[in-house]
């Protein structure tokens, strides 16, 4: 079975439960995921469950961590021009730690334990994000940022009130590059 600082390419089911993501694994992981685009790293399902300190790496700009053991976000600071974080399918319950990431435009973070929002955060250019998990733990929420929150409002809990067709046309209108799903499977 291969150690984690072993050089080979091994199954994620060799490493063992709570492994770091650190500079050594980003290493052995980026190689062996085969042919992706220059800037990504892919490391979902390698049962990281925590992000330690990484050298800075100003190269990547998309990051796939999703269905890890994840439960904080930290050291995020490693991607300064980060502009697509998947941490979707984690432990996460605070959204915090994304200061140092100006230019994240993309954030999933779907399926996730999150309860608490870091007010203070400020993500300039931050166009999609992925938090389905946050209003299911805010069942009583009926506006977000001035705007009726979908299932929440009593018109729709009583059966009507569904996102029309020419709603969603008008929004894939607006956002038409972004139909990629966040997640891909392996």
């Amino acid at each position: 079975m291969a150690e984690q600082g072993d050089s080979l390419c091994g199954a994620p089911e060799e490493l063992s439960p709570g492994v770091t993501l650190n500079d050594s694994l980003v290493s052995t992981r980026s190689r062996c995921t085969g042919p992706l685009p220059t800037g990504t790293i892919r490391l979902d399902r390698e049962q990281i469950s925590s992000i330690g300190r990484l050298r800075r790496l100003q190269d990547i700009h998309s990051l796939y961590l999703q269905q890890n053991q994840i439960e904080k976000m930290e050291n995020l600071e490693s991607f300064p021009n980060l502009r697509f974080l998947c941490l979707a399918g984690n432990r996460i319950q605070r959204v915090e730690n994304l200061r140092g990431l100006p230019h994240l435009s993309a954030l999933d973070l779907s399926h996730n334990l999150i309860q608490v929002l870091d007010t203070g955060i400020r993500i300039p250019a931050l166009h999609i994000l992925g938090m389905d998990l946050v209003l299911a733990a805010l069942p009583q929420l009926l506006q977000l940022d001035s705007q009726p929150v979908h299932g929440h409002t009593a018109e729709e809990e009583a059966g009507g009130g569904s996102c029309s067709s020419s709603e969603e046309e008008e929004e894939e209108e607006l956002l038409p590059e972004l139909r990629i799903p966040f997640t891909v499977d392996r």
